[in-house]
């Protein structure tokens, strides 16, 4: 299996990342639906038979907070966590997020990376261009914006005024945030993690790139903060906020 970036540099729009609110705490990861809930309160019926879980998404019960195996009958096979050959001018280290394809490569050295499957925003939340992973957090706690609250008044417990959402499963972060800045200025994007495997490979959250759990887990362990992120933009429309 062999996954190639082409003329990525052309790909990538040209303007500026739109800096959203100012606090570097505020995240607009969530659903669109003006019903959402927290993600553990909208996970649908459990069916019947599963697939066998393989070891790198077994249960992690020694985390802060135990995280159940992944259900893999939800998430296909090809959005699996797999080291590929992989072709770029970008360094080793980089991120890059191939959002027609629903798939995030951490670049490795001799022409391989890492490849995840993700989930990305829903038309007119998508979003592309070059910036940088300035932190990471384990289990970071969630402040939706105030214009999202005005948006979802079912949101008013997790406002900033209230303090935002505490970390833990429900948490629309999941185990692990990377704060996504342009120009030294948080972008409100994180790379996240969601217990919401049905939406691996999924346009479904406002903007932010979404992972399992255990994947976002194991991105966050081979990151370093400072490293570049590039977004491919999906040809069939995009909100572009680049240079």
């Amino acid at each position: 299996m062999k996954d190639k970036t082409n003329n990525m540099t052309q790909l990538l729009s040209r303007r500026n990342f739109l800096i959203g609110a100012s606090a570097i705490t505020l995240s607009g990861c969530v659903s669109t639906n003006p019903n959402m809930r927290p993600a553990a309160d909208v996970t649908p019926a459990k069916t019947a038979a599963k697939a066998a879980v393989p070891p790198m998404y077994e249960a992690l019960p020694y985390e802060d907070f135990p995280i159940p195996a992944v259900d893999v009958s939800k998430v296909p096979q090809k959005y699996w966590r797999t080291e590929v050959d992989y072709f770029t001018d970008e360094k080793p280290g980089t991120v890059i997020v191939d959002t027609p394809n629903k798939y995030l490569y951490h670049v490795l050295k001799n022409g391989r990376a890492m490849r995840y499957g993700i989930g990305v925003g829903r038309d007119g939340y998508a979003w592309s261009g070059h910036a940088i992973i300035a932190y990471k957090r384990k289990w970071p706690r969630w402040t939706p914006p105030d214009e999202m609250v005005a948006r979802q008044p079912a949101l008013e417990p997790y406002s900033i005024k209230n303090g935002g959402m505490g970390p833990g499963l429900k948490n629309p972060l999941g185990s692990r945030a990377l704060y996504i800045h342009k120009d030294g200025r948080d972008t409100i994007y994180r790379i996240h993690g969601s217990p919401e495997a049905w939406t691996i490979g999924k346009a479904v959250s406002s903007g932010c790139i979404r992972m399992l759990n255990q994947d976002v887990i194991h991105l966050y362990d081979n990151v370093r903060d400072g490293s570049k992120i590039v977004v491919i933009p999906d040809p069939k429309g995009s909100l572009s906020i680049s240079a």
